[in-house]
């Protein structure tokens, strides 16, 4: 088992960097909005639009990655979708038009399901082997990438660095990184492969999924994803085009920075708060807590409570997806838990669609503040959600932890 462990802490260091990838190329992408906005002349609801078709073939890429994954492994996936993140990136600095900005736009979104399914594909096989509760800290990470990809935009903006500058010096990053830590990723003897005896095939693993829980936890994560979805594409545009707030460019992004530096403060102690009061209490007060958070801002009358508002949702709310990954990791392993996960992974997508698209017909039609009374009802039915949920932590129960791969000795 020893000389397994460095394996498994290289797996985890990889694909903790996968996650920050992820998180820091959909913050710019995200933040770069209103200057894209600018450039081409779009309108609050084709943004809208935009964020939906994407939503709808990340929740493609979310499938692709299921097949990959299952024909190969979920470490081939990842790097896969972590290339294709780099192309869609480039194309997405080249767009010529409105329609080639779209059109990249859309590429992108296949990309981001793929990384998304396989991340934490890899994540839950990585928890498994270690035999206890450590998928928040791989989200951590996600913010940690988030919040850099959102300073990384301030900063050019500041520096008045072009937006297609900007987009291509963040795509050789993700080229870079990936290309180096790619191969640290578990690989399919470590991760997917199990006992021919013991793993249960796709069917059976799904129906072993109790239906009440299965869906409180895809529905738990829908709305997690709405609200990120909602701060993230929204929380500049509210700060900019807000008849109270009228924040630069520059300020605005500081909004998503406060959110994600929030959520790395939570996510960096959440495998300690949910090993010490379980699963439903945790889930319970993170969602109160972004209750609070979108009030403050709703009734935001600067720029400064605004960007409070968003640090305070942050603190809260974050900390629930990887919760929702952890508690479905336990039904399944090998190659049925790639299945399980990228299924699960389709609720993400589901919850960007509300998000995007809800939230943004709220926001044309009547303006960005109204808009976020839906982020505050989505947290106040998360707090309800929380039952689905065990009450305590059990840590070490997990499928994988009895195949005799990878752990870690204590």
């Amino acid at each position: 088992m020893s000389s397994i462990a460095p394996v498994l802490r290289g797996a985890r260091i990889a694909n903790s960097f996968a996650f920050a990838l992820q998180g820091f190329f959909f913050a710019v992408v995200l933040t770069e909005l209103p200057q894209q906005q600018e450039k081409f002349g779009l309108s609050d609801g084709l943004i809208a639009g935009s964020i939906v078709v994407v939503s709808l073939l990340a929740g493609g890429g979310s499938v692709l990655a299921e097949q990959l994954a299952v024909r190969w492994s979920s470490q081939t996936t990842l790097r896969l979708g972590l290339l294709l993140v780099t192309v869609t990136g480039c194309a997405i600095a080249f767009a010529p038009n409105t329609v080639g900005l779209l059109v990249a736009l859309c590429s992108y979104g296949v990309a981001l399901g793929m990384v998304d399914a396989s991340t934490n594909m890899q994540a839950v096989f990585i928890q498994h082997g270690y035999g206890t509760f450590i998928l928040s800290s791989f989200y951590a990470a996600w913010s940690a990438g988030s919040i850099t990809g959102a300073l990384f935009v301030a900063g050019a903006e500041a520096l008045e660095v072009t937006l297609r500058q900007t987009l291509l010096a963040a795509a050789v990053i993700v080229l870079a990184a990936g290309l180096v830590l790619g191969p640290r990723l578990l690989g399919a003897d470590e991760a997917e492969a199990s006992p021919a005896e013991q793993l249960p095939s796709e069917s059976e693993a799904i129906r072993a999924v109790a239906l009440r829980a299965y869906l409180g936890f895809g529905i738990a994560m829908a709305l997690v994803f709405a609200i990120d979805l909602s701060v993230g594409s929204f929380s500049a545009l509210y700060l900019e085009n807000d008849d109270t707030l009228r924040a630069g460019a520059s300020t605005a992004a500081l909004a998503l920075a406060a959110y994600q530096g929030a959520s790395l403060l939570a996510r960096l102690t959440g495998d300690w708060w949910v090993r010490r009061f379980g699963p439903r209490q945790v889930v319970r007060v993170a969602a109160a807590i972004g209750v609070a958070g979108m009030a403050l801002v709703i009734a935001a009358p600067a720029p400064a409570v605004a960007i409070a508002g968003f640090f305070i949702a942050g603190i809260g709310l974050p900390v629930i997806a990887p919760l929702c990954f952890s508690e479905a990791g336990r039904l399944a392993s090998g190659r049925a838990l790639d299945s399980l996960i990228a299924r699960l992974n389709l609720f993400n997508y589901a919850g960007t669609l509300i998000g995007g698209g809800l939230v943004g017909a709220v926001a044309a039609g009547f303006s960005h503040r109204v808009s976020f009374l839906v982020p505050l009802l989505f947290a106040a039915v998360l707090i309800g959600l929380a039952g689905v949920f065990h009450s305590r932590a059990e840590a070490g129960k997990h499928p994988g932890g009895d195949h005799g791969r990878a752990s870690l000795e204590k």
